[in-house]
């Protein structure tokens, strides 16, 4: 039997690793400066959590979720970083220590879906989460930072579009105007939309069947309906963005496809690279009371989470650069003994080495070096350990010369240096 990865999981191997830290390194580098610090959820939650946070009629707890039972627990591979984030600020009681709370995460998530190009089961995401501020300037803020990194990633072609869902009150008003004029369409919907109807019909203008498309052609705008205080938030948001001078569209349409967003919703797409349809790259929104739905304070809130592996299709950016690489080829087994001990005396100083410790021919062991595109090379033999020195070849240079053995590794340092 020959075992494959599992559909929609891949395996990223380290030839492509270097893209991937590029962008998380990015990432992590850019939040910092607005005040984020790193969070680490573990990957199982119990799945009443997303079912309470995130809506028992989405479409992540009807049928993405990856779930495993254990006994009398009911848990869920993650599927969005928000709930575990939610979970851990109301289990630590950050409300008490701090009026401001601001993390980030990076890891992988899971859906069961049906896997596409941008779009797998095992997906890495990378979010943010700020909880205490319930104003305006931080939504604005928090949108203008998106596409700050975006650009910082080769990203040019960003479109940011922003809505407000408002609260409650505004949500319950929108919902009666929208089921007044989709009730005279109902047999025009899809399947998946007839059932959304009734329960959750804000969803079917997230829809993308060209069927649901066509009916909500005309539909009222929420924002038409918002309460004054929602609207003043909204508009609030707008002058924000325009005073940083960050281009937005407004787009009534956007309504994102999780229960619990209150308020400001947001998301940044690109046509670069190769995403094709899936050219969502950055999406979130606020959740004003999902905390208090969750049990903990009523807190305001606001977050976003960012396809890794769809910024990746869209980034031109390659790696960046790695620090030069020093091969050790010992020829003999004293000559072995002493590699050991000066590659450990090379790594101590910051020079990434790597000794070949398979005994091979010189031939052998230089071509392996230009393979890895060393950029120099030490060689000893017994002769070398008898004289007291050791070979330095320049592999770039195409230069060859002894070197004290004592003071091979200030030589290398020296070297690269130059």
């Amino acid at each position: 039997m020959q075992f494959r990865a599992v559909k929609g999981m891949n395996d990223i191997l380290p030839d492509e690793v270097g893209r991937w830290q590029h962008v998380e390194n990015t990432f992590r580098r850019t939040v910092e400066l607005y005040g984020y610090a790193e969070l680490r959820t573990p990957l199982l939650e119990q799945r009443e959590l997303y079912v309470r946070s995130t809506g028992e009629t989405s479409e992540i707890v009807e049928k993405q979720m990856f779930t495993l039972e254990r006994g009398s627990e009911v848990l869920a591979l993650r599927p969005e970083g928000t709930p575990s984030a939610a979970r851990a600020y109301i289990g630590r009681s950050m409300h008490a220590q701090e009026p401001v709370t601001r993390w980030y995460y990076i890891g992988p998530m899971f859906r069961a879906e049906q896997p596409q190009r941008g779009r797998y089961r095992q997906f890495y995401q990378a979010g943010c989460e700020l909880i205490g501020d319930g104003g305006p300037i931080v939504d604005a803020e928090m949108i203008d930072m998106l596409a700050e990194l975006l650009r910082a990633l080769g990203v040019t072609d960003v479109s940011a579009c922003v809505n407000s869902l408002g609260g409650p009150a505004s949500r319950a008003r929108y919902r009666d105007a929208l089921l007044a004029f989709l009730r005279p369409k109902a047999e025009a919907l899809s399947d998946h939309a007839k059932k959304r109807l009734e329960d959750n019909p804000l969803r079917i203008l997230d829809s993308k069947d060209p069927r649901d498309r066509e009916a909500v052609k005309g539909a009222p705008s929420i924002l038409d309906v918002l309460e004054p205080d929602d609207k003043a938030h909204f508009e609030g948001v707008c002058r924000a963005l325009d005073a940083l001078g960050t281009p937005y569209r407004v787009a009534p349409e956007l309504v994102r496809g999780l229960d619990y967003y209150t308020r400001t919703v947001f998301e940044l797409t690109s046509t670069m690279g190769e995403l094709g349809s899936q050219n969502t790259l950055v999406a979130g929104g606020r959740y004003d009371n999902m905390l208090e739905e969750l049990g903990g304070p009523k807190m305001p809130a606001i977050g976003f989470g960012m396809g890794l592996d769809r910024v990746l299709l869209a980034s031109p950016q390659g790696p960046a650069e790695r620090s030069p690489l020093c091969f050790i080829a010992p020829i003999g087994e004293r000559a072995m003994l002493a590699a050991l001990a000066l590659a450990r005396d090379l790594r101590r100083r910051g020079i990434r080495t790597e000794l070949d410790g398979r005994g091979n021919s010189v031939k052998s062991m230089l071509r392996r070096a230009d393979t890895l595109q060393a950029r120099l090379c030490l060689l000893i033999g017994d002769t070398e350990l008898e004289q007291g020195v050791i070979q330095l070849k320049d592999l770039r240079g195409h230069t060859q010369r002894q070197v004290p053995k004592d003071d091979a590794a200030e030589e290398v340092v020296r070297e690269l240096a130059n």
